[in-house]
C-alpha cells in the first residue's frame, strides 16, 4: 500500500504506484479494458475537464517530430456536470481509485468542480492541472478555492519549467502532493498543412528534465511527488521513484505500446515474473495483457455434438 497524498482526513492509498497521466486515459479507461489489465494500475487519472464545455481545438491537433510528438487539441470536454452524470456510476463501479482532473481556469469554476466532485462517491482525489503562467499567488488562491469546498485528496500537478518554483507555494498552501511536472509547450511545423503549431511535448527526452525537476523539489517539501515526463520503460520509472517520487503516471508511451503501461506496473508492483532460460514468451508470462473477457474466451469449453457454445459474458459497465 502506498500513501501518495499527505496524511490527513482523506489520504489516497493505493496499491501499485503506477498510473496513466491525465489526457491519455479517457474518463474511466473503457477504451484500453480489452488491452490491458486495469486491476494492475495503482489509480486512474481522467482526461482534463472544466466546468464548462470545451471544442476541440482548430488546425493541426499533432505534428510528429524527430523525437517525440507535438499535441494541441484544447482540452475538449463536455463540462464537469455532464461527465459526472456519464462517468460517475462507472467510476464508482471501477477497479481503480479515480482522480478527476480539473484544469484551473478560474476559482469561480474550480469551486463549483470541487462542490459536484466532493458529492461524487466514485471519485478518490482531485488533480488540479495549473495553467503555465501561474504565479505564486495564483496557486495559494486557486489551491485555497478547492480546499473550501471538498474533503477529497488534492492533487497539483506544476508546470514543467516553473515546477521549483512553485512546489514550495503550493505545498504550503494545503497540496496533499505534486505531480511533476505537466509537459511544456512548443512550436513545430506542421508538414500536411505547412502552418506552424504550437501545443504541448512528449517525447523520451523529456525525461531528463522532469526527472531533474523530481530530484530538486522532492526534498524541499513535505508533500509527496509523482513524476510524470518521458516514462518508456520500467526502468525510466524506477529512476523517477530513485529521485524522490512516490509514484509515476505514465503518459503517450500509452497510445502507442499501451501494453507497456502494464508492463511497467508489473515491475514496479513486484509482479514481473523472472523468465527462465529457453522459456517461450506465453511461458514467462502467461496472461500477460489479456483482459478477463479475453480469459474467459481463451478458455477450453467441452461440448456435446448438438450443444452450441454459450455467449461470453459481458464486461461490467
Amino acid at each position: 500500500m502506498i500513501e501518495i497524498t499527505r496524511t490527513g482526513k482523506n489520504p489516497l492509498v493505493i496499491d501499485n504506484p503506477v498510473m496513466p497521466a491525465a489526457g491519455i486515459f479517457g474518463y474511466d479507461g473503457s477504451a484500453y479494458s480489452e488491452l490491458i489489465d486495469l486491476s494492475k494500475l495503482g489509480a486512474l487519472v481522467t482526461n482534463p475537464i472544466t466546468w464548462r464545455g470545451r471544442r476541440v481545438a482548430r488546425g493541426p491537433r499533432l505534428v510528429s517530430l524527430p523525437a517525440g510528438v507535438l499535441v494541441h487539441t484544447g482540452l475538449p470536454n463536455p463540462g464537469l456536470p455532464r461527465v459526472v452524470e456519464q462517468y460517475g456510476t462507472r467510476w464508482k463501479r471501477g477497479l481503480l481509485p479515480v482522480i478527476v482532473h480539473i484544469v484551473a481556469t478560474t476559482p469561480e469554476d474550480v469551486v463549483r468542480c470541487a462542490d459536484v466532485l466532493d458529492r461524487c462517491d466514485g471519485v478518490a482525489a482531485i488533480e488540479l492541472g495549473l495553467h503555465d503562467q501561474s504565479t505564486p499567488a495564483d496557486v495559494e488562491t486557486m489551491i485555497g478555492a478547492v480546499l473550501d469546498h471538498t474533503q477529497l485528496a488534492l492533487l497539483v500537478r506544476l508546470p514543467l519549467y516553473t515546477a521549483v518554483g512553485l512546489a514550495r507555494a503550493a505545498s504550503d498552501a494545503g497540496a496533499g502532493a505534486l505531480v511533476v511536472a505537466a509537459p511544456p509547450r512548443g512550436t513545430a511545423r506542421d508538414p500536411l498543412t505547412g502552418v506552424l503549431a504550437g501545443g504541448r511535448l512528449y517525447g523520451p527526452w523529456l525525461k531528463a528534465q522532469a526527472l531533474r525537476a523530481v530530484g530538486q523539489i522532492a526534498p524541499i517539501v513535505e508533500v509527496p511527488v509523482i513524476g510524470s515526463g518521458g516514462i518508456h520503460s520500467p526502468d525510466d520509472a524506477r529512476d523517477f521513484l530513485e529521485a524522490g517520487a512516490v509514484a509515476v503516471q505514465v503518459d503517450t508511451l500509452v497510445w502507442t505500446q499501451p501494453h507497456m503501461l502494464e508492463v511497467i506496473a508489473r515491475n514496479l508492483g513486484g509482479l514481473e515474473l523472472t523468465r527462465a532460460t529457453g522459456a517461450l514468451a506465453d511461458e514467462w508470462q502467461p496472461g500477460m495483457g489479456q483482459t478477463m473477457f479475453q480469459q474467459r474466451q481463451n478458455r477450453p469449453t467441452l461440448l456435446d455434438d448438438d450443444t452450441a457454445a454459450d455467449p461470453p459474458d459481458r464486461l461490467p459497465e
